[in-house]
């Protein structure tokens, strides 16, 4: 079982404190919004560094991944972080992946064989594309998934706006798995409380270009949030069309008449 996937489950299924007077459930963990930090291959020497900061590592996987010698380095380097790899141009490097502890994949729904990820102990996080509708969205929810990523056209310059939050809190409406959402590294306490309260329940950052410290800086700031337990699954029941018409409310003086 993935480790992170385990957590972002805990993330996404918890449930508010019960009102009155009845003992309420002890979180296993304290809640807050993950972070994954994206380190790009070359750097992996500096991994050490981005899991001070980061909840899990994520590296990208093109056609040609690193060897399985030097992903098993980076599975004894960040000891205690799990690290997922995300299939960015091909997926012959899966079976080295899984071989050397990797905990996670995230692929893409719209290129990736079904039989990519299917086998292992690895979770598996789904990529999408944001502009998918609420059909394929809900259709998501029967599919051996374990979380979403949905992916945007953000980029470093930009900002977060109401427009992301928007389409996070639609992805997170519709699914009942775990979401986890792209955020620039300039990203603060407000806004990672408001992603929070829109149901997302990881950011993924890209390192390359971050300042040395963001990550430690991201890291504190998470750290000294309150985060409260957010009920998101609402649960959709059905509008069932209502026939005829509503009964006649008999009146005082009806009744008296019957007497």
């Amino acid at each position: 079982m993935s480790k992170f996937v385990d957590t972002l489950k805990r993330l996404s299924q918890a449930a508010p404190a019960p009102m009155g007077f009845l003992p309420s459930r002890p979180s296993p963990s304290r809640l807050r919004i993950q972070l994954l930090a994206v380190v790009a291959p070359e750097n992996l020497d500096h991994a050490a560094d981005f899991a001070a900061g980061a909840d899990a590592i994520l590296l990208p996987v093109a056609r040609q991944s690193p060897s399985t010698k030097r992903l098993a380095q980076l599975t004894d380097t960040v000891t205690g972080v799990p690290w997922g790899g995300w299939l960015k141009g091909g997926h012959a490097g899966v079976p080295e992946l899984v071989k050397a502890g990797c905990d996670f994949i995230i692929f893409p729904a719209s290129h990736t064989p079904l039989t990519v990820a299917s086998d292992g102990g690895s979770g598996k996080i789904l990529e999408v594309e944001a502009s998918l509708n609420e059909g394929l969205l809900r259709a998501i929810n029967n599919l051996p998934a374990d979380a979403v990523f949905v992916t945007n056209d953000l980029t470093e310059d930009d900002s977060l706006t109401w427009q992301h939050l928007l389409l996070f809190q639609r992805f997170a409406s519709l699914l009942t798995k775990p979401l986890l959402v792209p955020v620039p590294y300039g990203v603060g306490a407000e806004e990672l409380k408001a992603l929070w309260e829109a149901g997302v329940d990881c950011v993924v950052m890209e390192t390359e270009g971050m300042p040395p410290d963001r990550l430690k800086e991201l890291r504190k700031i998470i750290d000294s949030l309150a985060f409260p337990s957010h009920s998101r699954r609402e649960k959709m029941e059905p509008m069932l069309p209502r026939f005829g018409s509503e009964p006649r409310q008999v009146t005082a003086e009806e009744e008296e008449e019957d007497e």
